[in-house]
């Protein structure tokens, strides 16, 4: 019997729902005794090393895990599972592993070439694992069987990774340990370890796609414990170490759906033009009577129906989707825990895609109608365990950044308008992104972006606190001769705060966010393509992974808004890491297929997966 081990995380439920997909039966560990009935054991998570180890001690799972690894019955690890496996970990130092692998898992560095060159942190994406074992069996040699490309083929496939710390791959301490390594940026890394019957990944196979599911599919397969002494390395140790010249993660393509009930109750994906998602008053059947408390009757426009949420977004994965996301703006986000239609939705989504999965809307501190508190942490674990990867907040971190600038002033800091720079004595440790990240990572909070253009008069000025934020408009463009900075906003974009675009960046980063989904009031709906100065703004002023959002009209715009404006740097280094586009996709204006396949002309890496005849196609045993 297979068992699953869930330390408390709770975001398990897409590996779950993956291993039933393929067939298989399994039980959860519910006390330490279950390890010891356990066949093979397969322990997942997102989620931060200190916390992780705590639960595992707390209830009692730390040496029963050990003495079920020593046992040499199948183990395999997820992200979590993965690195709990080392002797420590730089996140939570002090805080002992299960020392079962020699060294200390230590974070990624933002900085390239002596700091000439930055990258995100974390690493969030979609890159390749090269294998560097291979087994003699029987005369024949070929890779391990644990679901990778066989190395002499020549084929590579893309799996997903959400991770800040990762074990460097060091020849004299993990030869015997390495499957397979990943290069992000410089760096190389262990994404997977293989010896005996220990086997785990730092990437996600239950997000990966096709090529995840084949993973777990010949993981849960193998009879058990692979021979050591059968196995070699490809390569001298010490050249598995030297990094190539460019790293092999992808520029993500983002599907993005907005989800709200319609007049009669149904969840529908819907699409505003400035943020309005009723129909035209001209357009045909928009309009229904509607009878009002009054007692009379008057037109009302419908919303905008576009389809069923989770049939598009199965359309999506199957069409090559890197991630789907889910914002809802439906009233429910007001009491988000007792919006059952949403969890559902979600659920229901988590069983059907087997990419990445981001929810927003609701995602706030708030009071049920029976007076019952509601902290944005527990409403976000409702979310995570309904399936959720990731979860997108807005309004509240609008909020939450103002806040941190009043305290950064009642410190003494009025003076510094950087928010990295802020102490720690600036941060409460209570906010929704704050207690989020505490608890799963910075990997697992995006916040969600809504900035304006102020245009900048002749003879006018721009106050000191937004100098960093103005931009003058490009020559030859429409915008040439003017001049404007970017004001953030609140409640969908109807609402205007004294915050600007920077000034929230960096912000929510200081507070401990992950990514930044960068949306822009000015070009949504326009087909006029990614506002590019805002962009480039963002990407400058954080060090944390960006989505570019509104305005794509085709799948040109996508090669421009990750173009690099340094013609000597590869194509997309240093750029943002991921775009995401709603109207288009769901009009069939322009696929997922076309973008990619535009990019991918253009020299971009990115990831072309024929899911519809692969993991969609996946039969049970």
């Amino acid at each position: 019997m297979l068992y699953l081990l869930d330390y408390g995380a709770g975001n398990v439920r897409s590996l779950a729902n993956s291993i039933t997909k393929l067939g298989f039966e399994f039980k959860w560990v519910q006390s330490p005794e279950d390890l010891q009935k356990a066949d093979k054991l397969l322990f997942p998570g997102v989620g931060a090393f200190g916390p992780a180890m705590q639960s595992i001690r707390d209830k009692g799972y730390a040496e029963p895990l050990k003495q079920y690894i020593a046992s040499g019955k199948p183990y395999m690890g997820i992200c979590i599972g993965l690195q709990t496996l080392f002797e420590g970990s730089d996140e939570a130092p002090g805080v002992p592993g299960l020392g079962v692998v020699p060294g200390i898992v230590s974070s990624f560095s933002p900085f390239e070439n002596d700091g000439k060159d930055k990258k995100s942190v974390p690493q969030m994406g979609w890159n390749t694992a090269k294998v560097v074992k291979t087994r003699n069996d029987g005369g024949d040699e070929d890779a391990i069987k644990y679901g990778f490309p066989d190395p002499k083929s020549g084929e590579q496939s893309h799996y997903y990774f959400v991770h800040s710390y990762r074990a460097q791959y060091q020849p004299d301490k993990h030869a015997d340990w390495v499957l397979t390594t990943t290069q992000y940026g410089s760096e190389v890394f262990l994404s997977s370890i293989q010896r005996g019957n220990v086997f785990a990944t730092q990437f996600h196979p239950e997000k990966s796609g096709r090529a995840g599911l084949e993973l777990l599919r010949a993981w849960l397969s193998h009879p058990g414990t692979i021979d050591a002494s059968k196995e070699r390395l490809l390569l001298d140790p010490q050249q598995v170490a030297v990094p190539q010249p460019r790293d092999g993660l992808t520029k993500r393509i983002v599907a993005c759906l907005d989800v709200r009930s319609n007049d009669d109750g149904d969840l529908v994906v819907t699409k505003g033009e400035s943020y309005d998602v009723r129909e035209k008053a001209d357009a045909p059947a928009s309009t229904e009577v509607v009878a009002e408390a009054s007692g009379s009757s008057s037109p009302k426009r419908k919303v905008r129906n576009l389809g069923k949420p989770v049939d598009l977004a199965t359309r999506y994965y199957l069409e090559g989707a890197d991630e789907v996301t889910f914002l809802n703006i439906t009233s429910f986000r007001s009491c988000a825990l007792q919006d059952q239609p949403m969890l559902s939705l979600l659920e229901a989504a988590a069983a059907k895609i087997f990419v990445p999965l981001t929810i927003g809307g609701g995602i706030k501190d708030s009071v049920d109608p029976d007076g019952t508190p509601r902290p944005a942490k527990e409403v976000a674990d409702a979310y995570f365990r309904a399936g959720a990867d990731k979860v997108s907040i807005g309004s509240e971190a609008v909020y939450a950044v103002e806040e941190l600038y009043a305290r950064a002033a009642q410190n003494g800091q009025q003076g510094e308008l950087d928010p990295l720079k802020f102490s720690d004595a600036c941060l409460t440790g209570k906010t929704g992104i704050e207690t989020i990240s505490k608890g799963y990572g910075a990997q697992a909070v995006v916040v969600s972006i809504d900035p304006r253009r102020v245009y900048v008069g002749q003879g006018e000025t721009v106050a000191a606190a937004h100098a960093a934020c103005v931009v003058e408009g490009i020559k030859g463009s429409e915008d040439e001769g003017k001049k404007w900075w970017y004001r953030c906003t609140v409640k969908g974009g109807r609402e205007d705060r004294d915050v600007d675009v920077v000034q929230l960046a960096r912000g929510v980063q200081r507070l401990g966010a992950g990514e930044v989904l960068l949306n822009s009031i000015d070009r949504d709906g326009s087909n006029k393509g990614f506002d590019r100065q805002l962009v480039d703004l963002v990407r400058n002023a954080v060090d944390i992974p960006v989505i570019a959002s509104s305005g794509a009209g085709n799948a040109d715009h996508f090669v421009d808004v990750f173009a690099n404006a340094d013609a000597s740097k590869p194509q997309g280094d240093g750029t943002v890491e991921a775009a995401l586009a709603a109207g288009i996709f769901h009009r069939n204006e322009c696929s997922i297929n076309d973008v990619k396949t535009t990019l991918a002309s253009n020299g971009f890496n990115v990831r072309i997966e024929a899911v519809a005849q692969g993991a969609g196609a996946i039969t049970t045993q």
